[in-house]
């Protein structure tokens, strides 16, 4: 399981808008640093990005406007957990496409031990994919093979994903909470 490339936009804009509301472009202390090579959130800003995260998600709405991108790769049983959340939008390697086209690779399933048991069974998997029976490997392919998916989220969704996984029993999940604590401007996440 591994999580790179991530990629954050949107920030300066989110800010930007946060103020249409009262119109108070006025108070915004935040500023685009050259040499720093980024944008820093001012004392005045992070005071009323707190104030509307307080609020509700109705007043946080800003924060649907940071937008992020990230290569995740987990396994099925992870992937089905993540279907919760409607605002993350995912594009997968094709099981359907390149499940054929290697024999498989205990790297490539979440496994913490290997028995005899499950060496056997992907030395069955790996025979299935060399007589090309299609349909039976994929039916028999285990929950703990690993995906990789490209998402693309954003900073509400994500703050909702923390508050609800952080003490999941899934250890997948902490690695995310573990990325998303990571995150850049993360303490509007928490």
């Amino acid at each position: 399981m591994k999580i790179e490339k991530t990629e954050v936009y949107g920030v300066e804009e989110a800010f930007r808008g946060m103020r249409n509301p009262m119109n108070s472009w006025d108070k915004s202390d935040s500023q685009w640093d050259y040499f720093y090579g980024g944008f820093l959130i001012g004392n005045n800003d992070m005071e009323l990005a707190y104030k509307l995260i307080n609020a509700g998600s109705e007043h946080s709405k800003f924060l649907r406007f940071i937008t992020v991108y990230a290569d995740i790769e987990m396994p099925l049983y992870f992937w089905k957990e993540a279907d919760t959340y409607k605002f993350i939008e995912k594009n997968s390697c094709s099981t359907m496409h390149k499940i054929m086209s290697r024999p498989l690779k205990k790297d490539d399933f979440q496994q913490e031990e290997w028995s005899t048991e499950r060496e056997n069974y992907l030395a069955y998997l790996n025979n299935l994919i060399e007589q090309r029976q299609f349909r039976k490997v994929v039916q028999d392919l285990p929950s703990s093979y690993l995906q990789k998916r490209t998402i693309v989220t954003n900073y509400a969704e994500l703050r909702n994903i923390r508050k609800q996984r952080e003490n999941h029993k899934l250890i997948e999940w902490h690695e995310v909470v573990r990325w998303i604590d990571n995150l850049e401007y993360s303490e509007l996440l928490k």
